[in-house]
């Protein structure tokens, strides 16, 4: 979504213009599957394009649930990036809530996959949705920025919602994305692939 103005400002009568739409690419569905990749859709299209992750579950408690990226279509996961982590939590049984920078998660030039989320839980009620946004990842002139949300009740009854931030220390053209957890398979879940006009 986008500021538009007409050549004078867009405050003088009161009102914003506001343009966009999501255009949609592609949707994967995981069935006990070691990783899910999105290997075409991703290019010059759009300056922004954005993973839906709905109802994802492991198949093993405990998992780590990252993502990674790749400028040779897929061939390779290993784009170099630099990241923040930060969470804030609370328990069912309304004894621990929290708000806390996660050093442990987050990467400093390193090419290892990012987590989205920890502790990923087989239960019906262990489920995490959220979304990666990654910045106009065909350019070949500047580094790719990108944000993550996620919301998941984590195997120890407490619902987290963690913040990601970085970038892809690249100018080469990032072409491909991988969802995978950290030891075990993507049970279930749908992840949905749209571009921003």
């Amino acid at each position: 979504m986008g500021l538009i103005s007409n050549g004078t400002t867009i405050f003088d009568n009161g009102t914003v213009n506001v343009s966009g739409s999501l255009n949609f690419i592609s949707k994967a569905t995981a069935s006990a599957s070691a990783s899910i990749e999105f290997t075409s859709g991703i290019d010059s299209t759009y300056k922004e394009y954005i993973f839906y992750m709905v109802n994802i579950h492991a198949s093993g408690d405990g998992d780590n649930f990252q993502f990674n990226l790749s400028t040779d279509g897929g061939s390779t996961y290993a784009v170099t990036k630099t990241t923040t982590f930060f969470r804030a939590g609370h328990d069912e049984a309304n004894t621990t809530t929290e708000l806390t920078y996660v050093a442990g998660r987050d990467r400093a030039q390193s090419i290892g996959d990012q987590v989205l989320h920890q502790n990923l839980g087989t239960g019906n009620d262990e489920s995490m949705s959220g979304y990666l946004r990654i910045f106009n990842p065909a350019s070949t002139t500047f580094v790719k920025h990108f944000l993550s949300e996620v919301s998941a009740n984590n195997t120890n009854d407490k619902l987290e919602q963690n913040f990601i931030a970085g970038y892809a220390n690249t100018t080469s053209a990032i072409n491909a994305v991988k969802f995978v957890t950290s030891a075990n398979l993507i049970e279930s879940g749908d992840f949905l692939l749209f571009g921003v006009s």
